[in-house]
């Protein structure tokens, strides 16, 4: 029963969270028919627990009349053959009173307690479950004097049998912006989620100021590091909860100056609630670009020493990508930069530019080095510069 009910509640709290997707394909019977199902397999696995709990009380009930009577009728012929008094009726009736109300209650509480131990077993399976990524015994803090990233020979991939990346070896100076490219698939994500150890490399190590990421806490990593996703989730709380989200604790003039930073900060005051406008499921009520400002804004809050930017921009149109792209180079400078990008064009100012194709990273330099070299940077570039002509020769007609 507890299982069926958890079944149908994720059935329901998923088609809710998508609520968008449902209409886009007009499936509102194909959810009510799929939710229907799952609460007719709870209602039948509640109907077997009733009807088990119903027959445990009934014979219990039955077992504990049928003494009852038994030896009410043994303790009335022993008075009419005056072995026994009325007194000694009323004693052992007094006494099995005593005996049987507890063991009535014991009977009434067993679903009680059969549910408890489900659930004990539950918790207990998950107990057991150990990370995949621990600290080590007695890690340091990390201590991000420069913010100066190096991969270093990193091999890595999700399944053994199918490897991610090999070979990825560069270095991030401080304060420096480094570029990822490539087709989709090279493994430019996955840099990001082992940087900030989400996993562990396969081997070869990941260095933050010469300290391996493995020998250090997970929290202290993860605070020296800000990212701004190319697809931000924001809670569904208010805009001040989701900026101040970067660091709890933070003051009102704190938040209002990274979102002044941010440049969303106009923006926010123009609304009819100002900052404690709710911002919807997952943000559905703020544009692309006005969610990715309040990313930035948070991780201005937070303040870290080393920024990752997952295609930031890539879902958005040029006029916002710009505003955005200005937002970005504000809150990148004197911090070290590593930057996830689609569109080329945001990227030509990065010190330097690592392509990587099937894990490997097959081309390094600036924009102008590579365009120059006449490989696969310089064939993504001459792609992605005839489509941004074709697009605004359509624009024009």
């Amino acid at each position: 029963m507890n299982e069926r009910n958890t079944e149908a509640n994720t059935k329901a709290v998923d088609g809710m969270l998508n609520f968008e997707t449902v209409k886009y394909f007009a499936n509102e019977e194909h959810e009510a028919q799929r939710y229907d199902a799952a609460l007719r397999a709870y209602e039948r696995a509640a109907v077997r627990s009733e009807t088990t709990l119903t027959l445990l009380n009934l014979g219990q009930g039955t077992i504990i009349a049928t003494g009852l009577v038994g030896i009410m009728t043994l303790a009335a012929r022993g008075i009419a053959a005056a072995e026994m008094t009325v007194g000694d009726f009323v004693l052992v009736n007094a006494y099995l009173i005593q005996l049987y109300t507890p063991l009535n209650f014991l009977g009434m509480v067993y679903r009680n307690i059969k549910q408890s131990l489900t659930d004990l077993e539950q918790m207990t399976a998950l107990l057991a479950v150990k990370p995949e990524i621990e600290d080590r015994p007695g890690a340091p803090a990390l201590v991000v004097r420069r913010g100066a990233v190096g991969f270093r020979r990193v091999d890595f991939g999700y399944d053994v049998r199918r490897p991610i990346l090999s070979e990825v070896d560069f270095q991030v100076p401080p304060g420096a912006m480094i570029a990822l490219v490539g087709p989709s698939g090279g493994g430019k994500s996955t840099i990001a989620r082992l940087l900030f150890r989400f996993y562990d490399v396969g081997s070869g190590a990941i260095e933050i100021d010469g300290q391996d990421i493995r020998t250090v806490t997970q929290q202290s990593l993860r605070r020296a590091i800000g990212v701004v996703p190319q697809d931000t989730v924001l809670f569904n709380d208010t805009i001040y909860y989701n900026i101040a989200y970067g660091r709890p604790g933070a003051s009102r003039g704190e938040v209002e100056e990274a979102a002044g930073h941010a440049h969303i900060h106009d923006f926010i005051i123009g609304l009819p609630d100002g900052y404690q406008t709710m911002v919807g499921e997952r943000g559905l009520k703020l544009s692309g670009g006005e969610k990715q400002r309040v990313a930035i804004a948070r991780v201005i809050l937070k303040g870290p020493q080393i920024l990752v930017f997952d295609e930031a921009t890539s879902a958005l149109d040029t006029r916002t990508e710009r505003e955005i792209q200005a937002s970005l180079a504000e809150v990148s400078a004197d911090r070290t930069t590593l930057i996830i990008a689609h569109r080329l064009s945001t990227i030509v100012e990065a010190d330097e530019i690592l392509v990587l194709d099937n894990g490997r990273i097959v081309e390094r330099g600036d924009h102008r080095e590579l365009l120059l070299r006449r490989g696969v940077y310089a064939a993504m570039w001459a792609r992605q510069q005839e489509a941004a002509q074709r697009q605004a020769a359509l624009a024009a007609d």
